[in-house]
């Protein structure tokens, strides 16, 4: 689901929203666990209800075993695809890290920041890229340009991050804050607050018509589907531009809690009806293979897969 800071576990950057990006969401919401081959044209199928071309379909799945997510297997003129057991520890941090994000309360915070300071050549423009995705993801943001600082104590996988990209110039501390005087530059202004709580807003605005209509039943299998991968590309890219900041250095009207709790109720009566999408395609290829859906729960815990649950009697037939 989502990219882990360790070096064994972590997944190529794909852009949200991308073919190999919606694979690996679908496959971890609905197939997390299974050492079941799925039909290649059950997967290509499910990607066409979000408007990807049987090309763009099966060129993501040679990219996913391009990078050890997948392992294809052929049985007569037919290609089948199973996750691999990175791809399953993969989704399995992801997975922690997005239910987590935006839960706690940070009361026992000590006043104490991480801070990493590193110097990479400017002609090494891929590793600085790669390098502000990747702590922008364990919540630092760059005070200066090449001092990055975080509220939480994550020092230690930001100089595994930066060993990895072969950055050597690079050290770490811990510091506190003293009391400043107005118009001094703070810790927490290495984030654009003000920009961030409209993001959530803006989110809040977008899934609220959708949480909305399934009091009323009015979301298809197809449409569940759709939106329920949607709203998980949406919410999981908080992680990486909210650090997730102590509650008391943040307005008291703070919107991360409303989208918050939008995302997982959404998330979750979703479920139900587009699993009922999930085995519509996987049994028109292979039937046997139909009750072997699962369906990810944000409500469990720890969260992970369990059964997929019947849809509501008064969803209306899928529209496909």
């Amino acid at each position: 689901m989502a990219r882990s800071s360790e070096a064994g576990t972590r997944t190529p950057r794909t852009r949200e929203g991308s073919p190999p990006s919606l694979l690996l969401t679908l496959l971890g919401d609905y197939w997390w666990g299974q050492t079941d081959p799925l039909p290649s044209a059950a997967l290509v199928d499910l990607l066409a209800d979000f408007g990807v071309s049987d090309v763009a379909a099966r060129a993501a799945l040679s990219r996913m075993v391009k990078h050890g997510l997948l392992v294809s297997t052929r049985s007569g003129r037919h290609t089948f695809y199973s996750l691999t057991p990175r791809a399953q520890a993969i989704m399995r941090t992801g997975a922690e890290r997005i239910v987590a994000f935006g839960a706690g309360d940070d009361a026992d915070w000590d006043g104490r920041w991480s801070l990493v300071a590193f110097s990479v050549p400017e002609a090494n423009r891929s590793a600085r890229e790669a390098l502000r995705t990747r702590l922008r993801w364990l919540g630092f943001a760059p005070l200066y340009d090449a001092l990055w600082i975080s509220p939480h104590a994550r020092h230690d996988e930001a100089l595994a991050e930066l060993g990895a990209l072969g950055v050597t110039r690079a050290t770490a501390f811990v510091a506190t804050c003293p009391p400043l005087p107005d118009g001094t530059l703070t810790p927490e202004s290495a984030w654009d607050l003000d920009g961030l709580a409209e993001t959530y807003r803006a989110f809040v605005a977008t899934w609220e018509p959708t949480h909305a209509a399934l009091g009323k039943g009015a979301i298809s299998p197809v449409d569940a589907l759709v939106k329920r991968t949607e709203l998980m590309d949406a919410w999981r890219a908080f992680p990486g531009v909210d650090p997730d900041l102590p509650r008391r250095l943040l307005p008291a009207d703070w919107p991360r809690d409303r989208a918050r709790d939008l995302f997982l109720d959404t998330y979750e009566q979703l479920g139900a009806p587009a699993s009922v999408r999930v085995r519509q395609v996987i049994s028109g290829y292979a039937p046997e293979l139909a009750d072997r859906v699962v369906q990810f729960s944000v409500a469990s815990d720890p969260p992970g897969p369990r059964p997929a649950l019947a849809a509501p009697a008064r969803t209306p037939a899928p529209a496909r």
